[in-house]
């Protein structure tokens, strides 16, 4: 059991070392395993399997399993925590992105009118999506004022959207 807990806590202090210094450790750990594929060896994975295979081991042995049976809920343990730090370290690695949003990203964005939406004609909006501003065209069913606030609806060309209006509460009734 001791060796199944000393394989846990190094892993989890593998772990601990790549969020500190992880760009390191990876670059070094990448250059000797070139061949084997990327995601699949980085100090986060390797971390979460060690880590996972010597707790999972320790714990089938604190419930009695013999050693094989001990080893093999080990790495089964092991490899489903390293599957799940592969995936979570390609969904962080792939979160960031400088791309301005294309106009089917605002569907659903509130924006402010800029200029007059007449009832058969074209004004322009403002919309803020993922930390850009972007301006459009845009139509709407009924003619929109300056100042407006409105959501989009849906795409007309890379540069026009529709839009409606947002509504707003009603003015309580004076019953």
């Amino acid at each position: 059991m001791t060796t199944y807990l000393i394989l846990g806590v190094v892993g989890l202090v593998v772990l601990a070392v790549s969020l500190l210094v992880g760009d390191v450790f990876d670059g070094l750990l990448d250059g000797a395993l070139d061949g084997f594929g990327g995601d699949w060896f980085s100090t986060e994975v390797v971390g979460g399997f060690v880590s996972a295979l010597g707790f999972g081991g320790a714990i089938a042995v604190s419930a009695g399993a013999p050693g094989p049976v001990a080893v093999v809920v080990g790495l089964v343990v092991g490899t489903a925590f390293a599957w799940m730090a592969a995936k979570l370290t390609r969904l962080v690695r792939g979160a960031g992105t400088d791309e301005a949003p294309a106009a089917a990203d605002v569907i659903g964005h509130e924006a402010i009118v800029l200029s007059d939406i007449p009832d058969a004609g074209f004004g322009t909006i403002r919309v803020y999506v993922g930390g850009h501003t972007l301006r459009y065209n845009a139509s709407a069913d009924l003619g929109l004022e300056a100042g407006a606030r409105v959501h989009v609806t849906s795409v007309l060309s890379p540069t026009a959207v529709t839009v409606a209006p947002m509504w707003s509460e009603l003015p309580p009734t004076d019953d």
